[in-house]
């Protein structure tokens, strides 16, 4: 029997500090920001969280925040892998609520993405890989050069482009659409600088095909969001945005480690996502054709180009000539990360969709879709992923 959570919960407060290079902060006081402005959001005291999920990068512990915020704490978990837990680790707080280890629970990430630990760089520091690898086979591939996620998805990019005659200027309308969205958002990274698809094919290749404006942005901040029964969420300051259904995913024989083994899949053209999606619209009773909007994980444009498919928005091998047709952008069929997404608001491991998703829910989106009544959410791709479904009451 499969757990029904269907709006049994829903988010009832956001918040989120600014995003920038260099926050000149500690970690735990980002965190702490975010989680106190999504409490007072959702008219909530910090005495009335019970609950905290994190993710599995994360240097904020939970007993960090239970000492310096005076929380209760009945529940913690950790979530992974990465940018894969955003959305399952809002499902994590739903499993906690609705088994009745918590009432209110928050879900946060905060890093310092640019001043301290950069996600995108090769390791320097740790050892070399050992024969075996502890699962990780990072012996088979560090060694030769392959030693960033970027150099990971340039492969994926160009086995989609042999396989369907994807262009590069296909990419860069995910990322002139980002950066559009971003430059009416105040508190995006970008929002002062525009892009041109001139300048995004002048930009500097960084790994073939993926250039400059392939990648996303290196951050420091932190995103919030407050989860609570739906019952219970109508007496609160906001309204309440109910979280129809959550999913994760992983693909058939997945490979071992972090990043580098997915190259060994068999298909490189089909993602996580495509069994996530499956999950998800079979748990919200919905489909493709139901979803007004969408906030999709973008580590790099070609995320979003193969997500646009593996979730049903058009067919596999369609997704370069539906998003350089227009039906990404304001008053297309599916408008994307509506606050410029990790590309150019900010990458906040992808936390920050989860907050875009939930603007988009209250109408007080920065690019506000007219009428959107439901919004999914994703995380991050290759090795696994989750996503949910956002609606209104």
């Amino acid at each position: 029997m499969e757990f029904n959570h269907r709006d049994a919960c829903a988010i009832v407060g956001i918040g989120t500090t600014e995003f920038s290079k260099n926050s000149g902060r500690s970690v735990v006081r980002l965190a702490t920001e975010a989680i106190a402005a999504a409490i007072a959001d959702a008219g909530l005291r910090p005495c009335d969280i019970d609950g905290v999920v994190r993710c599995d990068y994360d240097d904020v512990l939970p007993n960090d925040l239970a000492e310096v915020m005076g929380l209760p704490l009945t529940y913690w978990s950790t979530v992974g892998i990465g940018g894969a837990a955003p959305s399952a680790m809002v499902g994590q707080a739903v499993a906690a609520i609705l088994s009745g280890q918590a009432t209110n629970v928050v879900v946060y990430r905060s890093l310092n993405g640019r001043s301290g630990r950069r996600l995108g760089s090769a390791d320097q520091g740790g050892p070399a890989p050992a024969v075996g690898g502890h699962g990780s086979y990072d012996e088979f591939f560090l060694p030769y050069g392959l030693n960033t996620p970027g150099q990971v998805w340039a492969i994926i990019a160009q086995r989609h482009m042999i396989e369907f005659g994807t262009k590069p200027a296909d990419l860069g309308a995910i990322a002139l659409t980002c950066r559009a969205n971003a430059n009416n958002n105040p508190n995006a990274q970008m929002r002062d600088r525009t892009l041109s698809m001139a300048e995004y094919e002048a930009s500097p290749m960084i790994s073939a095909p993926l250039r400059l404006y392939d990648y996303c942005l290196e951050t420091d901040g932190a995103c919030a969001v407050v989860v609570t029964a739906a019952d219970r969420a109508a007496d609160l300051a906001q309204q309440p945005v109910l979280i129809r259904a959550v999913a994760q995913g992983a693909p058939e024989r997945p490979q071992p480690g972090l990043i580098y083994p997915v190259l060994l899949r068999e298909k490189l053209t089909t993602q996580p996502s495509a069994w996530a999606a499956r999950t998800l619209y079979r748990r919200a009773g919905l489909g493709p054709d139901d979803i007004d909007v969408a906030q999709l994980y973008d580590c790099f444009t070609i995320t979003v180009l193969m997500q646009l498919e593996d979730y049903g928005f058009c067919a596999k091998g369609e997704g370069g000539a539906f998003a350089a047709g227009g039906a990404i952008g304001p008053g297309g069929r599916l408008p994307i990360n509506t606050a410029g997404g990790n590309l150019s608001e900010g990458y906040i491991h992808g936390m920050n969709h989860v907050v875009e998703g939930v603007r988009q829910m209250r109408g007080t989106s920065p690019n506000q879709v007219e009428g959107a009544e439901v919004c999914l959410v994703t995380s991050g791709i290759p090795v696994s992923t989750s996503a949910m479904i956002l609606r209104r009451p």
